[in-house]
């Protein structure tokens, strides 16, 4: 057996300590599985006296993650620290410059310098893994690269954020509101420190522009993704989905169209029947549409120690045995820039629309949306006592370029009361 294979590892949170925890409990069978002993030699954190629930006295400290990185006794650098910039970018630079390999779980840092990143690895001779970045324990990234390598990717979509999940189906099934279920997940403890990544949907965002680049050959590019959070879903719009068999879901999509890379981060109501509808509380679900092996579906724990770092000794188990791929699947130069598109892939649309209780007003709606070219399929005015009537219309399918048109004019009905909600109607 070669020589044993070196970690640092940089941020010591959940993830860290169950990458220790795992490099401990199961060295034999990661020694048996890919032909070489995989050790733990030196560490970094912003506190060193904190208990974390592991021995580390064993392992070298160092106070400055880029002095880790440049270790001679370290072959991989893993990166566990988070942020996009900061010493995250710094040490992980660094020890490409040092010639080692990087394993990360950093998704915020892939998607804003994932190009720069993975030439910079590419021209040293390393590779730059990060199946951990995407959707926890799912092994996404390498169904991708690896298992899918001979399929032309259609679509990419999925459910990759368990807080924003968590709270969907809790409204759901507690017939809670959102204000109600978000501060129960915050007291939990299920919510990032800053909410607006989760529920705002940039988490989700961030993973999804990684998996775009993988299954479409094109570089990162996080600030095309259309960005749509959850806090406008109401328990009234779950409730109308649950009636017309659908569930709401924060879903990502991407796909490559004649007009360009449509990447999309948004509530949309998901047949309650199909895989993504099933879907209940924190768990993530990846499908992938190819056009060899047809429809793939991942499901699986996407966040949490165990899974996390699972994850992250994926990629190192990979290293051992000399797997090297290039970060995105294609060499980082072949990487192209494809133009952003907007959702023009057309869909049918659930709207809710809070109306002023007199003669002629869904009139003037129906014929707003009409002029736009847009056509309703269904429409349901449901019993009130308030001076507003809440409407709600399914369209036929419409392009969001021609609803958006309708939604600009209807305030000049002058029959609205509050901002209409349109979510898509997403077939899977």
């Amino acid at each position: 057996m070669t020589a044993p294979l070196r970690l640092g590892i940089a941020g010591l949170g959940t993830v860290g300590t169950g990458v220790v925890k795992i490099v401990r409990q199961k060295a034999a069978l990661l020694a048996a599985r890919t032909g070489r002993h995989i050790e733990v030699t030196a560490v970094s954190a912003r506190t060193r006296d904190k208990d974390r629930g592991v021995n580390l006295s064993s392992y070298a400290w160092e106070d400055d993650p880029v002095a880790l990185a440049r270790r001679e006794d370290v072959d991989i650098f893993v990166e566990l620290m988070g942020g996009s910039d900061g010493p995250a970018k710094a040490a992980t630079e660094a020890a490409i410059a040092a010639g080692k390999d990087v394993v990360t779980a950093n998704k915020a840092m892939l998607a804003v310098h994932g190009q720069a990143l993975a030439e910079l690895a590419e021209e040293a001779g390393r590779v730059l893994r990060f199946e951990a970045a995407v959707a926890g324990g799912i092994p996404v990234v390498k169904a991708l690269t690896e298992g899918l390598a001979g399929n032309e990717i259609s679509r990419v979509l999925g459910v990759m954020n368990g807080s924003c999940n968590y709270i969907l189906t809790r409204m759901e099934n507690a017939g809670l509101s959102y204000e109600e279920v978000f501060a129960e997940a915050d007291g939990l403890g299920y919510l990032e420190a800053d909410p607006q990544l989760d529920v705002g949907g940039i988490d989700a965002a961030h993973k999804l522009a990684l998996l775009s680049s993988i299954a479409f050959g094109t570089q990162v590019a996080f600030d095309n993704v259309q960005l749509e959070g959850i806090e406008r879903v109401a328990i009234e719009d779950i409730r109308q989905a649950a009636d017309m068999g659908y569930r709401i879901k924060l879903l990502g999509v991407t796909q490559m169209t004649q007009r360009g890379l449509v990447q999309r981060m948004s509530p949309c109501l998901v047949p309650a029947d199909s895989p993504l509808g099933q879907l209940e509380g924190g768990t993530n679900m990846v499908v992938l549409e190819g056009d060899a092996v047809g429809q793939v579906v991942l499901r699986g724990a996407g966040a949490g120690e165990g899974p996390t770092a699972s994850a992250v000794l994926s990629d190192i188990a990979d290293i051992a045995r000399g797997t090297r791929i290039a970060t995105f699947g294609l060499p980082a130069r072949m990487l192209k820039s494809a133009p952003a598109a907007r959702s023009s892939v057309p869909a049918p649309y659930y709207l809710r629309i809070s109306l002023q209780d007199k003669p002629g007003a869904l009139a003037k709606v129906a014929t707003a949306l009409g002029d736009a070219g847009v056509s309703i399929d269904r429409m349901r005015q449901y019993s009130h006592e308030e001076p507003t009537a809440p409407v709600l219309i399914v369209t036929h399918t419409t392009t969001r370029d021609a609803l958006d048109h309708a939604l600009n004019q209807l305030p000049d009905t002058g029959v609205l009361s509050g901002e209409p909600v349109a979510l898509r109607i997403e077939h899977v």
